[in-house]
């Protein structure tokens, strides 16, 4: 008789998966378990695989013929459905990895520990199972665990012996989720918090730092960015938006009851606040709604070396960094009197020492911050612009407006949601 195959999961997830014939499917991100009454073990259904483009789609155990060698065997026939998860289905890494649990150890004694991986196992022809949990224990008072067990020390326990596993616990970490997906994408990430529990997405973006945690806000359904920012407390959620992109953080806190918004208003920064309140009284469907407060703006005696650069910087997005907005001094909206505009382009072409005032190009009219989502849609695609200005009437930089901020409003509202739904290539059940 063969000897069961056996794997830890903290390991099945960084396998790639391949079909019969060698070629790579995807990569392995998590594992599907569900629990029962009537069994003494989860049972394991199926792999959450990451196809290219990003997309996570099902894969039931009863397609994988091997996860031996270093690498996870399908039979080949794979649903390219998006993965949702279901009620009664639990994600190992997303939802058990650093699960607070009670523990039975060899002196009889049950401590407390945290999970710090999940073993699986095949237990017939078509089953697996979940067989063994590696904990860490958390005992505080010495010789709770047994002669030779320390406090921080790693256990690897029957799954029988490990009570707590199916039930939230109080203080679970996602030290172990963000591992796993270190490597994502804001907008990957945000999918991957979209399809966890409201509970484990608080817990989230707890772990998440302010940055990181804006980025990847802008990035989900509007439902989900006010249910996240309502659960922060109110400072840190103040720094979370001031983290984000002024627009984006208009249009949530939009979202939001009045009382809300001044609470949240009045722990920012005080310069911060100020435009947020000004795109706050702008139409969300006006260029004023539409604009960013923070472009790229530069005074015309800039070197084209000095411009290129700031957009460099790492925390600009894309369509910022492709246009250099040039104004008088004071070089901050709404206070600066526009001039022109120098595309990335140009300031590749032209020599590093030359100033950028001698490179504008100022055939762009800009718009006043009451126009419509149509006119400023129409501008852009007249003139091949990424970004464009926004002034008042007197001509001062009040923002600009880019490419990303129209298709937000021009998407549907649910696109976000729907964006990596595809034609189903096989229906597959699971229960």
């Amino acid at each position: 008789m063969s000897t069961p195959t056996r794997a830890f999961v903290g390991r099945l997830s960084e396998l790639d998966v391949f079909d019969p014939l060698g070629d790579k499917v995807g990569r392995v991100r998590d594992v599907v378990v569900t629990f029962s009454a009537s069994r003494s073990r989860p049972r394991v259904i199926g792999l959450v695989v990451e196809v290219p483009g990003r997309r996570r789609v099902f894969v039931p155990m009863t397609r994988v013929t091997s996860v031996e060698g270093g690498q996870v065997i399908t039979t080949g026939l794979v649903n390219m459905r998006r993965f949702e998860q279901r009620p009664n289905e639990t994600l190992v890494v997303a939802e058990l990895f650093e699960r607070a649990v009670q523990v039975r150890v060899d002196s009889g004694d049950v401590v407390g520990a945290t999970v710090q991986d999940v073993g699986i196992e095949q237990l017939g022809p078509r089953g697996w199972g979940v067989t063994r949990a590696a904990v860490r224990f958390s005992a505080s008072r010495p010789g709770r665990l047994g002669i030779g067990r320390r406090r921080g020390e790693t256990y690897v326990a029957p799954i029988e012996d490990v009570v707590g596993l199916r039930d939230p616990s109080e203080g679970q970490g996602a030290a172990k989720l963000l591992e796993t997906y270190e490597d994502l994408k804001p907008a990957d990430l945000a999918e991957v918090i979209h399809d966890l529990s409201p509970q484990r997405r608080a817990e989230v973006a707890a772990a998440l730092a302010d940055e990181r945690l804006a980025d990847v806000i802008e990035e989900l359904p509007e439902d989900d960015q006010v249910e996240i920012l309502v659960g922060l407390e109110v400072s840190r959620a103040a720094d979370v938006l001031e983290a984000m992109e002024p627009d984006d953080a208009a249009d949530l806190l939009s979202e939001l009851p009045p009382e809300r918004q001044e609470e949240l208003l009045a722990k920012m920064q005080p310069d911060e606040a100020a435009d947020l309140r000004r795109l706050l009284t702008y139409d969300e469907n006006t260029a004023g709604g539409l604009m960013t407060t923070e472009p790229v703006i530069l005074g015309p005696e800039a070197s084209i070396a000095e411009a290129l650069a700031v957009v460099r910087r790492q925390e600009l997005s894309t369509a910022l960094a492709c246009t250099v907005f040039v104004c008088r001094p004071p070089l901050e909206t709404p206070t600066g009197k526009f001039l022109g505009i120098v595309h990335i382009q140009r300031l590749l072409r032209d020599p590093p020492h030359a100033a950028i005032g001698s490179i504008l190009d100022k055939d762009v009219e800009p718009l006043l911050p009451t126009a419509s989502l149509g006119q400023v849609t129409r501008t852009l695609a007249t003139y091949d612009l990424v970004g464009m200005p926004i002034v008042d009437e007197e001509g001062h930089l009040l923002g600009a407006v880019t490419v990303d901020d129209v298709l937000d409003h021009i998407l549907p509202d649910d696109w976000r949601e729907e964006r990596h739904d595809v034609v189903t290539h096989e229906e597959v059940t699971r229960g």
